[in-house]
């Protein structure tokens, strides 16, 4: 019979990325927060521009938060101007958002904020260990459902 290492709860995969996650969100956060922008505002925009989602129900279930957290989020954004609303024409009840040149401006700013971190991140590792890492995390984002 093979000896398997008992590993510790800080060895575990799901401990440092819930930690690493922490730190990197908190850190996008105070960055995005100059901007008068959160993360979640980020997801939403980047949710637009990639077309998968338009109404604030679907965008909900997507980002896997409740509807009234997206009537906030696009609130924001549209006093910002970088979304639109509309109604749906085959639905009155339904609200359509679509992304402005504000936004999509925004959306650059959040990208580069997010390019920036990542750089600072893996700063000490050399680039075949970054595409692994990014491999490796793109295949767990799909899994999830998340964009790869």
């Amino acid at each position: 019979m093979k000896d398997v290492k008992q590993e510790t709860l800080t060895d575990t995969v799901a401990f440092r990325l819930g930690t690493l996650g922490a730190i990197t969100a908190e850190l996008f956060a105070e960055r995005l927060a100059a901007h008068g922008l959160k993360p979640k505002h980020a997801g939403l925009m980047a949710l637009l521009a990639s077309g998968a989602a338009a109404s604030q129900q679907d965008i909900a279930r997507t980002m896997r938060v409740t509807p009234s957290l997206v009537v906030g989020l696009a609130d924001h954004l549209e006093e910002l101007g970088a979304v639109g609303r509309e109604r749906d024409s085959g639905d009155r009840r339904r609200q359509i958002l679509t992304l402005t040149d504000r936004g999509r401006e925004l959306l650059a700013l959040c990208t580069a904020t997010a390019n920036a971190i990542d750089e600072e991140l893996t700063a000490a590792l050399d680039e075949p260990l970054r595409a692994a890492l990014r491999a490796a995390l793109a295949e767990l984002a799909v899994r999830a459902g998340l964009p790869g």
